[in-house]
């Protein structure tokens, strides 16, 4: 799969960009403040429409504009695909593939999946649970649509829940709802559990053996699921799953009532990363953090492949200028195959002979003098 042109109108600072894309390695290069990251951020919203810096679409539309469009020419399964989404100040987004309108942006998922690697993304290793569940949720959501419906699911009735459990004493008549919503979040949640179980085994196999071959045989990295207490083995049929929320339901339902707050579920799950048997989150030295969050993401892009048959695109947001050469060759022997996008200061300092350079200045492509 791969993007082979992009059109952006009153998108960050882009407010009239075309471009086209090679389908090996295209580096998107310029100072600061430039673009660079906003150009990437559009082609990973060709994949969920979702943004990893942006918490609206109002904030991806450009200054004094009221409305902003991506468009773009991709390639996937063998077929050719035109990708539009339209983003209103005002109003709801409008996302179309080869004119259809789309009923949901998880559909984009099916046409296109895409890997990021970010400076944010240190904080996969340092900081809390919340990051890493979101990791896991956006990879597994661009390739088990029926996880994204469970996780949906779930996350409304934990609102719903969440709002029984804190004005209960108010009105004591919301307890009489309250064991619909623990049942049926325990159903969703055992979906949710299941698949985070099955992506988090494979990631855990690929990233240790990244890690070790990128630290020249020095360092283990080891992950581990931690969901509710009470499920023995995360791998297990989803009816022992919800049989296992059921139980934590039950032996928290005060503890619950008493902190007005939802103590069960896999809405507190976490992903637990060791390096050489210490916990990542504690001990890890600044490179071997990089070097681990790294692992992660080309372990989620090596699941993709094997999992659909394609590479996804992988967008990696200056990543090698913090890297010493050795990595660096590494990360580049690694990307091989499919298309990649990279993002740097500097012009590339050998020939692209698979590849593009794309020259950013203020939102424009600044083509090389003839």
């Amino acid at each position: 799969m791969r993007v082979c042109s992009i059109t952006l109108e009153g998108f960050r600072n882009y407010e009239h960009f075309s471009a086209q894309f090679h389908p090996g390695v295209n580096v998107i290069w310029g100072e600061n403040a430039q673009g660079k990251t906003n150009l990437l951020e559009a082609i990973g919203f060709l994949s969920g429409a979702r943004s990893h810096r942006a918490r609206g679409d109002r904030e991806l539309i450009s200054f004094q504009r009221d409305q902003g469009t991506v468009t773009a020419q991709a390639e996937s399964r063998g077929r050719d695909f035109l990708i539009e989404a339209h983003l209103f100040r005002g109003g709801r987004r409008k996302l179309f593939v080869n004119h259809v309108k789309l009923k949901t942006a998880g559909e984009l998922a099916g046409i296109l999946q895409t890997v990021l690697f970010c400076p944010e993304d240190l904080a996969l290793i340092k900081a809390g649970a919340a990051e890493r569940r979101a990791f896991l949720d956006h990879a597994i959501c661009q390739l088990r649509p029926r996880y994204g419906e469970a996780l949906s699911q779930y996350h409304k009735l934990l609102e719903h829940k969440t709002r029984i459990l804190r004005d209960w004493e108010k009105n004591p008549g919301l307890l009489s709802v309250l064991e619909d919503f623990n049942e049926a979040m325990a159903r969703a949640g055992a979906l949710v559990i299941h698949y985070r179980a099955h992506f988090i085994r494979k990631l855990a196999e690929k990233a240790g053996a990244i890690q070790e071959e990128f630290s020249g045989g020095r360092e283990t990295l080891a992950l581990t699921y931690k969901t509710v207490s009470t499920v023995a083995d995360p791998l297990g049929p989803t009816v022992s799953l919800y049989e296992a929320i059921r139980e934590h339901q039950d032996s928290h339902g005060k503890a619950e009532l008493e902190a007005r707050s939802c103590l069960s579920g896999p809405h507190k799950d976490d992903l637990l990363a060791d390096i050489n048997g210490q916990s990542a989150r504690q001990f890890a030295s600044q490179g071997q953090t990089r070097t681990a969050a790294l692992s992660l993401k080309l372990a989620e892009r090596e699941i993709f492949r094997e999992d659909t048959g394609q590479w996804p695109i992988l967008l990696l947001d200056d990543v090698l200028s913090e890297l010493d050469q050795r990595r660096q060759d590494f990360v580049l022997e690694r990307i091989t195959g499919g298309q990649v996008f990279i993002t740097g200061c500097q012009a590339p300092e050998r020939e692209l002979g698979r590849g593009k350079s794309l020259h950013i200045v203020q939102g424009r492509l600044e083509e090389p003098p003839q």
